[in-house]
């Protein structure tokens, strides 16, 4: 890449980061990007504070680098960088900067090998991918065919990149990280602790009342929120100052430390140990103790199962499990007896959803399959299904482990789950994990989010 002219060069303090694409915006597509691009700034010490989803609408595109130029001192723009007609990304640039597009020689020829390297000849439609603003420099793409663009506009530098994340990463750490310039003197290090089966508020009020003071509180150094997804609540912890990186990176270190430590048995991971994903912590968890895990799932359909198998080498402790929600195969496959689906006797039967099920469901499932523990899930994601002290949402879930650990060898929960049902049923596998996550650390009673008591 060579550099446009800067007469000026400028210190990259803060930084916008926009994503481009309908689909983007849409919800069509996750946008990973700018959850990399951010964390990558903030290693270097550049502050995002902005970021910015738009469509494939030039007008809107240009718009948007024009204001980010007069408020932030960096802008980086992913995606927008292909042949077609709704890649807009170039003209938009050039419509901000007030300069005509013109074909970059160089460009043009690394495109053309690119195919030829493949052995296709450059389709014609591919050329408009070495246009670029006059007086921008164009990034070399190594992986794709979309050259990246550098430019001044205002007081910022632009870099538009391509929306790939195999284009764009390698891009970043060879092109555009070595000529940023952060703030002398300004360190910025981020940790973060990961907590399950406790609410946002609880945890808040557990770093309020710190016997370091507010923890909180926003005059402080290092800063301190929390953010709530799925069932996980998390602390996260930024410092952003004067402190050599070593130094900067041991106070985050110490006050991560802390902060687990006040939230206790619900904390299961910072960010940066290599079992960070609940399911991933559970995992570690009974191949440290040796252990092995099953599941029996009804409402969540395998759900529970899968966050299990997504994680890399789960194989060592998952041994599998059974998808039950028919009542015959809650029988047949888990071991659940008849009479507790049916009742005996004139009893009223405590039915399909419920903590008898759940035990039953779990205790089988362990036995059968000779695991070390087995969770259970029975419930009601809805939107129909709801019985008389059983609305949507109601959830049993069940664990059986050894009886040193858990009184009796089983025990069940209800839960009130909220949302629509996709919500109801992650809930629910992210709660059963957390339940045995409490387990494995020796606290199998804590009390957990949304756990409510029995009713009748």
């Amino acid at each position: 890449m060579s550099d446009p002219a800067r007469p000026d060069p400028v210190v990259h303090a803060t930084a916008a980061i926009v994503s481009q694409g309908d689909e983007i915006v849409l919800g069509q597509t996750l946008d990973t990007n700018s959850r990399a691009l951010a964390g990558r700034l903030m290693d270097l010490g550049i502050v995002p504070v902005e970021h910015v989803s738009l469509p494939d609408d030039e007008a809107a595109i240009a718009a948007c680098f024009a204001r980010l130029s007069s408020s932030v001192d960096l802008i980086l723009c992913t995606g927008g960088l292909g042949p077609t007609a709704d890649d807009l990304t170039r003209a938009a640039l050039a419509r901000a900067m007030g300069r005509p597009l013109v074909e970059d020689a160089r460009s043009l020829e690394r495109i053309r090998a690119w195919f030829a390297g493949r052995g296709r000849e450059m389709p014609e439609i591919n050329r408009v991918q070495a246009m670029l603003p006059e007086g921008a420099a164009a990034i070399d793409n190594d992986h794709g065919t979309a050259p990246g663009i550098a430019a001044r506009l205002g007081r910022a530098d632009v870099f538009c990149l391509p929306g790939p994340p195999a284009e764009l990463r390698p891009m970043v750490e060879r092109f555009v990280a070595p000529v940023l310039r952060p703030p002398a003197g300004r360190t910025v290090r981020t940790g973060v602790v990961h907590t399950i089966g406790l609410g946002e508020s609880d945890l808040a009020s557990r770093l309020k009342n710190s016997p370091r003071g507010d923890l909180m509180e926003r005059t402080r150094m290092p800063l301190v929120g929390t953010t709530a997804s799925g069932g996980v609540v998390s602390a996260r912890v930024r410092y952003e100052g004067p402190e050599p990186a070593e130094r900067a990176g041991a106070i985050v270190a110490g006050l991560v430390a802390h902060v687990r430590d006040l939230a206790g048995a619900y904390a299961f991971a910072s960010e940066g140990a290599p079992h960070e994903s609940l399911p991933a912590a559970v995992i570690e968890a009974l191949r440290r103790r040796g252990e092995t895990l099953v599941v029996a799932e009804s409402c969540t359909a395998g759900l529970l199962g899968s966050m299990i198998g997504d994680v890399p080498g789960a194989s060592v402790v998952f041994l599998g499990g059974v998808i039950t929600y028919h009542n015959r195969l809650k029988v047949e496959l888990a071991g659940v007896e008849a009479g507790v689906l049916e009742g005996s006797g004139g009893a009223r039967p405590p039915g399909a959803v419920s903590g008898a099920c759940a035990e039953a469901m779990a205790s089988g499932a362990r036995a059968r399959c000779g695991a070390g523990w087995a969770l259970s899930v029975t419930g009601i994601a809805g939107p129909g299904g709801a019985v008389e002290g059983k609305p949507v949402g109601t959830v049993y879930i069940g664990i059986a482990g050894p009886t040193g650990v858990i009184a009796g060898g089983v025990s069940s929960r209800r839960f009130a789950m909220g949302g629509d049902r996709r919500a109801v049923r992650e809930w629910s596998a992210r709660s059963a994990l957390g339940m045995l996550w409490l387990a494995l650390v020796g606290e199998p009673a804590a009390r957990m989010l949304r756990q409510v008591d029995e009713v009748g």
